[in-house]
This record gives structure tokens, sequence and C-alpha cells, in this order.
């Protein structure tokens, strides 16, 4: 039996890598995941589980992106080492709102908008709003062109839309990219920031987690959460390298209309569901 909770673990481990970075809402996934296979654990745990595997995920960009994202590299000129700093400068200004109103309204979110109306709506504005971003930049061209010229402004901007991400459904790789397009950065500025913003929120919102839930785990928990990551970390590396790669030559409008047929489809199974 505790082989098949492993692999349900894989399962759930492989839908947080795809879907944690392409803009098309890990949470409304999970919810239909969990729908056709749950995890035999406590809810307590469960609530943890699907928070903690994004290690695995956020470890990822950290991997693929060391080099870059370390100040201290013997390999880099003192003018790359600044820009090193100021771009960790620009992730944390851009951490702010989520910070401070995140961390106030987390709780109240997850109570009473985690529930499958929310998501399937939230797939759908979302969807709709990366169709007519796309068409209205359709003919706009960049201000920002390389992460290096970010300002501090825009990174502040993209930070707010980052909140929208509490209500579940956004997605918060969706919601950070949209600023991102609409206050004048290319869709592969927007897309890096998107993934170097996500490592303290998510490293922060794991231990947050982890705190809560304490540290008397099974072995059964502790190898679930090991096999979730893993997996996470794995998958991740595909679909980081696939998104960075396909936003060159591609717009967004695809991830709009699959998030619209997705949550057209959670709207019809819960309704008949009852």
């Amino acid at each position: 039996m505790f082989t098949l909770e492993i692999i349900k673990a894989i399962v759930l481990g492989i839908v947080e890598g795809l879907t944690e970075w392409l803009p098309v809402s890990s949470t409304g996934h999970m919810i239909l995941v969990d729908e056709f296979m749950s995890l035999n654990v406590s809810k307590a745990f469960m609530d943890m589980f699907l928070v903690v595997i994004q290690l695995g995920a956020i470890l990822a960009v950290v991997a693929l992106n060391f080099d870059r994202l370390n100040p201290f590299s013997k390999r880099k000129t003192y003018l790359k080492k600044r820009q090193t700093i100021s771009l960790w400068g620009k992730v944390i200004v851009g951490c702010i709102p989520a910070a401070v109103i995140g961390l106030a309204f987390n709780d109240y979110m997850e109570e009473h908008f985690m529930n499958a109306q929310v998501v399937a709506f939230t797939l759908i504005l979302y969807g709709v709003l990366f169709i007519i971003v796309e068409n209205y930049n359709k003919h706009r061209t960049p201000s920002i062109k390389d992460i290096d010229y970010l300002d501090y402004k825009t990174a502040l901007i993209i930070g707010f839309f980052q909140v929208l991400s509490l209500v579940p459904g956004t997605s918060r790789s969706g919601s950070t990219i949209l600023g991102g397009i609409l206050f004048g950065t290319s869709r592969v500025v927007a897309t890096e920031y998107t993934f170097f913003l996500a490592i303290p929120v998510m490293f922060g919102a794991s231990a947050l987690k982890l705190f809560k839930f304490g540290f008397n785990y099974t072995f059964e928990e502790v190898i679930l959460l090991l096999v979730g990551m893993v997996v996470a970390f794995i998958v991740s590396i595909i679909s980081i390298k696939f998104l960075l790669r396909y936003v060159r030559t591609n717009d967004f409008k695809a991830f709009g209309w699959y998030r619209i047929i997705l949550g057209l489809i959670v709207f019809a199974y819960f309704y008949f569901q009852g």
C-alpha cells in the first residue's frame, strides 16, 4: 500500500514541477489531482506537503542560476558582482508586498477562497487577461529588455502583482509575468524576474508551513515529502528550460486559452459532482 502512496507523491511532484513555473496555476491543478488520487495522510500533513514540495521546485531555479545569483563568484568582474547584488536588491524589493500583505491575509485567503469555484473563476479570468494583455502588447516595444536594466520601481510594481496570487488559481508566475509585461519588460525579463522573485517567497512559505506543522514526522511521511521534492526538482528543471526557450519566440496566449479551458473543466466537474 505504501508503494501506491509513493506513486501518488511522484505524480504530485510532477504536477508541481510543471505548473509552478508555467503561468497556469499549480493550485488549480493540485485540486484536480487531489480529487482523483489523494494521499492517505492527515489534512495537516497534506496542506504542508503541497507547500513544502515547492522547495524542490525553487532549488531547481537556484541550481540552474547558481553562478548568476552568486555575487561572490571568482569568475565575475567587479561590475558583474555589483549587478548581481543589485539583482538581489530588486528581488528583495519585489518581495516586500507579498511579505507584508501575504503574511497578514494568507490564512484568511486559504480558509475562505481555497475552493473549486474560486479556482475555476480565477483560471478563466487570468486566461482572458493574458489574451487581452498580449493583444494590447502586440505593437509595443518593451523598454526593459535585459534584467540588469530592471529598475527598482518596476520591481516593486511587479511585487504588488505577486500579491494577487494569494487568491487560489491566480498563479504566482502568471500574475507577476502579466505585471512585468504591462509595465514595460520583455517576456524574457518578466519570466526571469518571476523565477528569481520566487526564491525568498517560496523558501519563506515552506519554512512557515514546516514551523506550523512541527517536526514530528513518521518515516513514511518523510519519504513522501522527499519523493515529492526530488521529483518537483527534476521536472522543474525541464519546465524552466522549456518556458525560457518558449517566451523568446512566442507569446502567452496559448497559456491563456489553456487556463480558460481548464477553468471550464473545473467548473463542470464540481458542478456535476454537486
